[in-house]
């Protein structure tokens, strides 16, 4: 067996064995295999697409090519979260305290953000104090002691999968379906939850830009799930408009906290309630989604999930002091408002050009080494089916520096789109797949 044997197998449209594929896994994993001819492979993977086997079998080897992370001491039932990626997704800081109070162990590894999506740790790192690289026994400890710890990739987690991934992004092959599904599932599977709910982001500001790819790459990670003895949930949610209405680090955070003290954007609300509402159901709290939301609003309304994140913050070294009062974090130099030249109705705001224009003020990331203003963004005042008057301020521009802060203005002029005619909000929730 080798690796151009392999290539040529996919290339010429044939279907490769699960020998093949743990073979290039194990082998490009270990060095072996060089990038050109690992990128060749993932191109013939991106044209010519691969079967539900394979797809499966690209998740397990993917997953088996580092450590593991066992969580069983927890129980028989622990659930895990993810995203697939968007603007403004503060979910994860909102829904996983809430989870939380409700008695489930939350033991999460997030990432950091990539272009023009957010990452969770990021958002986390933008709170004083707070540890995001902890080791593994003082995870554990944490949710042991506390129910609740979230943190960055520190263990060796689907080695394989950081090496594909980085490499898809510079043969640009990062919108394949077979390639996303076994990336998000391999990091899930080795994660250690037995229960996942996938939130499959769609629209403008996530990988798939229409409901019928989103469905059909929920459909195949949530077979690879089965297949892997995790039972899985995906909740389709629209992302053709960033969520919430901060797009920022410490801006995200402000809103998290917000959320947590019941001031919920409605999106957020809806996004929030379903996919925390399908965890209570997988963790065995109460089979009733309906039910399972009111006991999240109570949650909310208690402060029992507020205080959980406050609890969570102090734990891993964060100032609560910032949590407790928001005005103490720090803000960007210059606060802009974005007002509009027309009267009419908001027809669109194209969440990807929102993210891009926060990533150019600092927000985001190119490569995966350059640093985080954790103070700036933009704060959304105005979003879809919104009335607006010339004049209004549809947003505010957070920067640094006045040269960019100004040009992001005038971009965000343009991207939002104003018509005359009347325009229903969006719908947030396009779809459960279970």
């Amino acid at each position: 067996m080798n690796i151009i044997e392999i290539i040529a197998k996919k290339r010429d449209k044939k279907e490769l064995t699960k020998n093949e594929i743990e073979y290039f896994i194990k082998e490009y994993t270990a060095n072996n295999i060089t990038d050109y001819q690992a990128a060749a492979l993932i191109m013939a993977i991106y044209i010519n697409g691969m079967t539900n086997e394979e797809i499966t079998n690209l998740t397990i080897a993917m997953a088996n090519s580092g450590q593991s992370l066992d969580l069983s001491m927890f129980g028989k039932n622990v659930v895990d979260k993810h995203s697939t990626g968007g603007v403004g997704d503060k979910i994860t800081l909102i829904l996983m305290p809430i989870i939380a109070s409700c008695g489930i162990p939350v033991a999460k590894m997030s990432g950091r953000g990539l272009g023009f999506t957010g990452g969770t740790i990021d958002k986390l790192e933008s709170i004083p104090g707070y540890n995001t690289n902890i080791d593994i026994q003082e995870f554990i400890e944490n949710v042991q002691n506390i129910g609740i710890s979230l943190i960055g990739q520190t263990m060796n987690l689907a080695p394989a999968d950081k090496k594909i991934y980085a490499l898809r992004d510079t043969i640009a092959c990062t919108q394949s379906i077979p390639l996303i599904a076994s990336s998000i599932m391999s990091k899930k599977i080795a994660a250690g939850a037995n229960k996942i709910v996938l939130d499959v982001t769609c629209g403008s500001g996530a990988f798939m830009k229409n409901i019928q790819d989103a469905k059909i790459l929920a459909k195949t990670m949530k077979q690879i799930g089965e297949l892997a003895n995790k039972e899985t949930v995906c909740v389709i949610t629209n992302m053709d408009e960033p969520i919430g209405y901060a797009v920022g680090n410490n801006l995200e955070v402000i809103e998290a906290i917000n959320a947590l003290n019941a001031d919920m954007p409605e999106d957020v609300k809806q996004v929030v309630l379903e996919l925390g509402a399908q965890m209570l159901k997988l963790a065995g709290i109460c089979d009733n989604i309906e039910e399972n939301k009111k006991i999240i609003i109570k949650k909310i309304e208690n402060k029992e999930a507020y205080n959980k994140f406050k609890q969570l913050i102090q734990n891993q070294g964060g100032d609560v002091s910032y949590i407790e009062n928001t005005a103490k974090f720090e803000k960007a130099r210059y606060i802009i408002p974005v007002k509009s030249d027309k009267t009419g109705y908001i027809k669109a705001l194209n969440a990807q050009k929102v993210g891009e224009i926060a990533g150019k003020l600092g927000a985001g990331r190119v490569k995966k080494e350059d640093a985080i203003d954790a103070t700036v963004g933009i704060v959304l005042c105005k979003k879809t089916s919104n009335k607006v008057q010339t004049g209004d301020i549809l947003a505010y521009v957070h920067a640094n520096n006045e040269e960019k802060a100004y040009k992001a203005v005038e971009e965000l002029k343009g991207i939002y789109e104003i018509v005359q005619e009347e325009v229903k909000e969006q719908e947030v929730i396009l779809g459960i797949i279970q």
